[in-house]
């Protein structure tokens, strides 16, 4: 019996103990990844006040990072046409599992968790058939794949959940390509971008093109305000001297809103690196790393309404309204204002915001 009593109190006492949260990383701001100086990757944890909090290693090249909603978890996504995901307790740097790609496919450097952190969705090609796929991944047994389905087009890369919990947003870039060939883009004549809204089911609810003109702006990057209104980033496939448009909004069940004419299109040279919405949603912030420029535009009229310059700036995000971003010579900006640089880091692509 009292062997009994001992394992049944074991069983009371470990039912108590609080699941482990972000808390236990010191509550961190942001995930990003990184190349360190000396050759190395990371994913790097960054606080509220962007002071770093941690730095765990990855076997390549990053692209971006999905973070588990209330578990000190992030996946790490190779950048494409990379074929694994690292699933990182951010706790010890620990490898809590891998994710590979099946035959035939590689991700597009983007995941997003399901409100309740049990289901990651991924993009991915289908390289053979030349489709998108929407990759589903058991997030509560060691992220066994357990399903996927169409993801509304061609080259699918940034996806987001949608704030009811019941769709997926997905940017289809409309770009072709295949590892055989490395990064080259096979069908840029006839490509068609669009986003696709998905039920978590796959049923396509919704989907919304650029018009003819703009068929050549590859739709890569996107963030969703709270009201469900969808802010977009393309990248121009034709002559960068000719730039149109790149930032883009979509409301569900209408068309998409492309930005006006402006010259500042130019100053971006044809490249929307990263999209959040700022300024508590009445802004949309923008970045071009070839363009070394952060645009703000307003959320409704899409008018460019501020814009100054970073060099290598690509990662962008917000906390308590502000545009936080990152540069590839390791500065982190609050705004307009440098808040400091870790100079042995030249941080990747994007800065993605911890919810948990």
């Amino acid at each position: 019996m009292t062997n009994r009593r001992g394992f049944l109190a074991g069983l009371v006492s470990a039912s108590l103990l609080p699941a482990p949260s972000w808390a236990d990383v010191g509550s961190p701001g942001f995930v990003t990844a990184a190349k360190t100086s000396s050759g190395d990757f990371v994913l790097v944890g960054l606080s509220d006040h962007l002071g770093e909090l941690f730095r765990l290693p990855l076997p390549s090249r990053g692209h971006a990072a999905a973070a588990h909603p209330t578990r000190p978890e992030a996946v790490g996504f190779a950048r494409r046409p990379g074929t694994y995901a690292l699933v990182i307790d951010c706790r010890n740097g620990a490898i809590s599992a891998q994710m590979q790609a099946p035959e035939g496919r590689h991700f597009y450097g983007h995941g997003a968790f399901s409100a309740d952190g049990s289901v990651l969705f991924t993009t991915e090609n289908d390289f053979e058939a030349g489709r998108g796929v929407i990759g589903v991944w058991d997030a509560k047994r060691s992220y066994r794949r357990i399903g996927e389905f169409d993801s509304g087009g061609v080259g699918p890369h940034e996806l987001s959940l949608m704030p009811d919990g019941q769709a997926l947003i997905v940017a289809n870039g409309g770009i072709d390509t295949h590892p055989d060939s490395g990064r080259a883009k096979l069908n840029i004549p006839t490509m068609r971008p669009n986003l696709s809204l998905i039920g978590l089911d796959g049923t396509i609810l919704d989907m919304a093109e650029p018009p003819v003109a703009l068929r050549r702006n590859s739709i890569r990057h996107l963030d969703v305000r709270a009201d469900g209104r969808v802010a977009f980033g393309m990248q121009w496939q034709r002559d960068i001297h000719t730039t149109p448009p790149l930032v883009g909004t979509y409301t569900v069940g209408q068309g998409p809103v492309i930005a006006p004419e402006n010259a500042i299109w130019r100053n971006m040279h044809a490249y929307v690196g990263s999209v959040s919405f700022v300024r508590g949603g009445t802004r949309i912030a923008v970045t071009s790393p070839r363009g070394g420029v952060v645009v703000e535009l307003d959320a409704d009229s899409l008018e460019p309404l501020a814009s100054h310059l970073q060099s290598d700036v690509c990662g962008v995000s917000t906390r308590d309204g502000h545009v936080v971003t990152t540069t590839g010579q390791g500065e982190l900006f609050l705004d307009e204002r440098r808040m400091g640089q870790i100079r042995e880091l030249a941080f990747d692509n994007h800065l993605v915001a911890i919810s948990g």
